[in-house]
């Protein structure tokens, strides 16, 4: 054993024997011979006379390198050498001393690489006999057999095969040789393959089914009269039909048939073809005992072959050639539905694809014949079939387990196209899908509780999934058998209504068809039950429970006032399940994203806040309702300080509830009954509030409680309107003593929506808080902005760039409500310098355009404000900061900065208002804005006095479009003269 092996040994090692500098140095020693000039003759000499197999694959590795990156580098001499020596080994040539063919598939695969790389450069112009040279080799064996497929494979792998990615100069190869091929060898290698196959069907069948897999890469592209003939289908045929010894060469020529019927051609000769075929002779076998390994081929195959049908009759004019293709069709579904029902294969989405074509394509037909209806009626039973939960997961879907989840996530997304196809045949024949769903829920309910589980869940989704296609006038009106359908649907008690899949489903299909009660109130009573009994919100399952009450919701938003005459059933149902939501053990649940059970007190609230019931009534409800939450927050607020930490968390979690309850509660009450009609009503909200504030008293600095009372205080803006104004200085006082800095966000947002809701109603308000505020946000947000880029942003930059976005809306929503006075109120005064730099800065150098925005127009409103006259001067030095440093800086330097690019719509939207802004100078400034915008600014920026006379003139104009449109080609110009951008100012 020379170095080269030894190194080579080494590099290969799998077992851990060789420490990692060790190999390394091998690695580095192998990889400079192959930059040595002589390594193909070393390659080709290490071939012929070792027998190590990491020897060999490593010298045909580096052929292939060779060959594929330096083939222009190797002398004749060096390329007829190993062109030689690679034939004699593919062919087992007796001069071939050591036997590479005999070695393991992954060195006779390489093999084959390396000969295709010889093919790709020198076939057909330097080495045309290549293919006629081999077959004669064929006679040796199953050996040279073998390897003559593995050429063809990797020839289809390395260069025709268009299922890679392939550039142009590969393409150009690929047609060569295969015009090469199809002139020269073509007809040889087809009669190789059917003498192979004849010769060695009954003795070596391994054999034959690499010759066939082989031989279907190429029917693709070669004439397939070579295969469609009278000699060739009959063998593939007997293969399949006749049984030959083996199901993986059975399979491999039923894979045959399906290249050949899925070969390109013009619709008239396929349809031919498929004439010729006579499928028929394989449909008894998707029916027969003992041919399961092969269904799923011939799944494939039957599939195939009727969408090549339906194509023909896509693309055929001729109408008996459409109704030929029809009949193929025809005789060819029945078998399909079969295997689609009775198997589990891996085309099915395929299929379910084509039936979607079918499906479509019926559409143009009309009226539908028996045939096409009976075809209909099968898929329908196919759709049904393929939905149904296997019955082994029932247990693990009805707990949610972990396997549970991941087959309803499966099922899921594996039902999408079927459901498609559900809707597409409803579409064409609504007759014929209700009657089915309506027959095949009859069957569900007719059967044993303990088996029809599957069958129920898989019905009802068949109804839900149909109403998604139907309008709300055919759901109002029932029409077709869709009156029957419902009348079924809701006065049905399935036996196995306690499983989870078949409650959820059942409440989802009927709040999807609720509209169709709009219209038929005596139903009333018969939707309300099973939302309101063990069905629903009183199912034992808690997700189904708790999904109850959000669809209970969505049908009490629906119906509301038709429902007015039950509300004293339905509340009398309920008291357990309120009680329920406020419990120690319910809040320790775990709760599914929004679905947390509070949208039974929306339900309520919507329900008994409509002005349809009696005022006594509705006090009388609510009082019921709000009176024991509250007396419960209370009792829990006055036992808080004698509780350990465990039992205060506790605690909180059930205050917690309880706000939730009481703000779903409030979503039905609106401003004007509250504030106007019935006021009694809105002072029942104004004392819980009352109850709630003192709740952040006795727990302070727990965000989450905080949360909840601030989301409570956004709902009573909204419910009780300026009545809420006396409150609000004590809520907001106590929110924000509890309050950290970096918590400010939510804070903000509920300043927002005041100002946007009360305007100028809550300046006093406003000037109390905004010190305490601006106090707190400038402690943790520096005024020269933000750290920004990937690596700076961390989970804490985050949350400080989401207050700073939050206080760049504050203070436009003051500026541009009437409060900008705020800023200039006497105790506010000491921050006035830090917000004008922090919006100075921002708004010259924000990497968010939007929020450079925000300022620009933060500083004209205030313009606008605060300089109403010529030469005003209600702020002190805030004239002379607009014209000084504002207008150079923000509409001039800024913008002839590289990185503000007028190609997004977004920085056009900020010079827009930077435009505005020069405008607004000019009105409130006049000649001093002007006059100091032009000599200083423009001189830094070596503006032509021409140019700066014509921003004069278009400035001291009325088009402020014009005035953008030249300002814009002024900047651009300025940005070509100065080859730079400018240092701020």
């Amino acid at each position: 054993m020379d170095d080269l092996e030894r190194g080579i040994l080494i590099m290969f090692d799998e077992w851990g024997a060789v420490d990692d500098e060790l190999k390394k140095q091998a690695k580095s020693y192998c990889s400079n011979i192959k930059e040595k000039p002589s390594v193909c003759r070393l390659c080709i000499e290490k071939l012929c006379c070792s027998n190590l197999v990491q020897v060999q694959f490593w010298c045909l590795q580096t052929l292939h390198e060779v060959i594929r990156t330096r083939y222009s580098t190797i002398s004749p001499e060096e390329k007829h050498m190993i062109r030689g020596t690679v034939f004699s080994i593919v062919c087992l040539e007796d001069k071939n001393p050591v036997r590479v063919l005999e070695g393991p598939p992954f060195i006779k695969n390489k093999l084959a690489q390396v000969f295709i790389a010889l093919i790709y450069f020198e076939y057909p112009l330097i080495w045309s006999s290549v293919f006629v040279d081999f077959l004669p080799h064929l006679r040796k064996g199953n050996v040279v057999i073998d390897m003559f497929c593995r050429v063809l494979n990797a020839l289809d792998d390395e260069l025709i095969s268009l299922d890679y990615p392939r550039t142009p100069e590969e393409l150009t190869v690929a047609g060569r040789v295969k015009d090469a091929m199809r002139e020269q060898c073509v007809s040889q290698i087809v009669r190789a393959w059917y003498d192979i196959i004849s010769m060695y069907r009954n003795s070596n069948q391994d054999l034959c089914t690499i010759v066939l897999d082989s031989m279907r890469r190429y029917i693709s592209w070669i004439d397939i009269g070579l295969i469609f003939n009278d000699t060739f289908l009959p063998l593939l045929f007997d293969l399949i039909l006749v049984g030959a010894p083996s199901d993986q060469l059975r399979g491999a020529a039923v894979r045959c048939l399906l290249a050949i019927v899925s070969k390109r051609m013009e619709p008239q000769s396929k349809l031919s073809l498929l004439q010729s075929l006579q499928i028929t002779r394989v449909f008894r076998l998707v029916t027969e005992d003992g041919n399961a390994e092969l269904v799923p081929d011939i799944a494939a195959l039957l599939s195939g072959y009727a969408v090549e049908a339906l194509d023909c009759f896509k693309r055929i004019s001729s109408e008996d050639a459409k109704q030929i293709s029809m009949e193929l069709l025809n005789e060819v579904l029945p078998s399909v539905f079969h295997v689609m029902k009775n198997f589990e294969v891996d085309a099915t989405l395929n299929i379910v694809q084509f039936l979607s074509g079918y499906v479509s394509t019926l559409k143009s037909l009309t009226p539908l014949s028996e045939k096409h209806i009976l075809h209909l009626g099968q898929i329908l039973e196919v759709i049904l079939v393929l939905i149904r939960y296997d019955p082994v997961y029932r247990t693990n879907l009805d707990v949610m387990d972990k396997i549970g989840i991941e087959e309803e996530d499966r099922m899921t997304e594996f039902r999408k196209d079927l459901f498609v196809l559900l809707r597409t045949v409803g579409r064409v024949a609504p007759n014929v899908t209700q009657l089915f769903i309506r027959n095949s829920l009859g069957s569900a309910i007719s059967r044993p509780s303990d088996s029809n589980v599957e069958e129920v869940e898989g019905s009802l989704s068949l109804l839900y999934a149909l109403g998604e296609s139907l309008s709300e006038e055919a759901i109002r009106t029932g029409s077709g058998l869709l009156n029957e359908l419902l009348l079924m649907l809701l006065s049905t008690k399935f036996p196995c209504h306690s499983n989870r899949l078949v409650a959820l489903v059942y409440l989802e299909t009927v709040t999807r068809y609720v509209k169709f009660i709009q219209d038929n109130a005596q139903c009333i009573p018969i939707v309300l039950a099973p939302f309101l009994d063990e069905r629903g919100i009183h199912h034992p399952n808690n997700s189904v429970s708790r999904r109850a009450s959000y669809l209970f919701m969505r049908v009490v938003k629906l119906l509301k006032v038709k429902l007015v005459p039950f509300i004293a059933v339905i509340l009398q149902s309920l008291p357990d399940t309120v009680a329920r939501f406020t419990t120690m053990n319910y809040t320790t649940e775990e709760i599914s994203g929004s679905e947390d059970g509070s949208h039974i007190f929306e339900a309520i609230g919507l329900l008994i806040g409509m002005e349809d019931v009696p005022p006594e009534k509705q006090s009388d409800y609510l009082s019921s309702l709000l009176s024991p939450l509250c007396q419960q927050v209370e009792a829990l607020l006055r036992s808080a300080k004698l509780l350990s930490y465990e039992e205060s968390k506790a605690r909180i979690a059930v205050i917690q509830q309880i706000i939730m309850a009481i703000n779903s509660l409030s979503k039905g009450f609106s401003e004007r009954l509250v504030t106007a009609s019935r006021p009694a009503i809105g002072n029942m909200f104004k004392q819980t509030l009352d109850v709630l504030l003192h709740v952040l008293v006795i727990f302070p600095r727990v965000e989450p409680l905080q949360n909840k009372v601030t989301s409570f205080i956004h709902r009573m803006v909204d419910t009780l309107g300026a009545s809420v104004l006396p409150y609000l200085p004590k809520a907001l006082e106590q929110l924000l003593a509890e309050t950290e800095p970096k918590q400010m966000s939510g804070f903000l947002l509920l300043l927002n929506q005041l100002i946007c809701k009360f305007n100028i109603l809550v300046r006093d308000i406003l000037e109390e808080l905004f010190p305490s505020v601006a106090d707190r946000i400038f402690s943790v947000i520096p005024r020269e902005g933000l750290p920004s880029g990937l690596d700076a942003v961390t989970e804490e930059i985050r949350e400080l760039q989401e207050l700073q976005r939050t206080l760049y809306t504050f203070l436009h929503v003051i500026a541009t409500h009437d409060l900008s006075t705020v800023f200039i109120a006497p105790k506010c005064k000491a921050y006035l310098d830090p917000v004008m730099q922090l919006l100075f800065y921002s708004s010259c150098n924000h990497k968010d355009v939007l929020l450079r925005k925000a300022c620009v127009q933060i500083f004209i409103r205030l313009v606008k404000d605060w300089c109403a006259q010529p030469y005003e001067e209600k702020v002190p030095g805030f004239r002379s900061f607009m014209i000084e440093t504002f207008a150079t800086n923000c509409c001039l330097y800024s913008v002839l900065d590289r990185s503000f690019d007028f190609r997004d719509a977004n920085t056009l939207v900020l010079f827009g208002e930077i435009v505005v802004a020069q405008k607004v100078m000019y009105d409130k400034f006049g000649d001093d804005f002007l006059v100091h915008f032009i000599s200083k600014g423009f001189s830094v920026a070596h503006c032509p006095p021409d140019l700066a006379e014509q921003y004069r003139q278009n400035l001291q104009g009325s088009d402020i479009k014009a005035l953008k449109s030249f300002y814009q080609t002024l900047v651009e110009n300025l940005r070509l003269q100065q080859n730079g951008s400018l240092v701020f100012r």
